[in-house]
């Protein structure tokens, strides 16, 4: 299986794991920008692909950057759709105290591939019993 990406930037990387069997593989951004304290920004990857018509790509957060920074990606797992050929942005987020320097080249998200379940959508008028029932949000306790 093959997904081919399209530098939209001489400043692109292709995405690359740093370990032969991770499921994510490291994507760069291709410019310097700020993420204020407490905000969000779409940050530019330079990168277009083309998935297989099966394949969907995950945006996800890089941990490391998450613990030692409170950078996140806003929307994980964001979704890249095997039709969508514009360039791939990344929506992180600030929920530290103090801006958020990135530099043209840092690793700010990763990507992983899956294949998504396509089941088919029905309407009804009722839905069976289950044991757990209406409950949700916090029904079964915070511990």
């Amino acid at each position: 299986m093959q997904v081919k990406f399209k530098r939209l930037s001489p400043k692109a990387v292709i995405p690359f794991q740093q370990h032969a069997y991770d499921a994510g593989y490291d994507v760069t951004s291709v410019e310097d920008t700020v993420i204020p304290a407490g905000k969000w920004k779409l940050v530019k990857t330079g990168l277009a692909v083309e998935l297989p018509a099966e394949m969907e790509l995950q945006v996800r957060s890089r941990s490391g950057l998450a613990l030692k920074t409170g950078v996140f990606c806003l929307n994980a797992p964001g979704t890249v759709d095997a039709g969508y050929r514009n360039e791939i942005g990344v929506i992180l987020a600030n929920f530290s105290d103090e801006d958020f320097r990135i530099q043209c080249g840092d690793r700010i998200a990763q990507f992983v591939f899956q294949t998504p379940k396509h089941p088919e959508i029905t309407e009804v008028e009722e839905l069976s019993e289950s044991d757990r029932g209406l409950g949700g949000f916090g029904s079964t306790g915070m511990k």
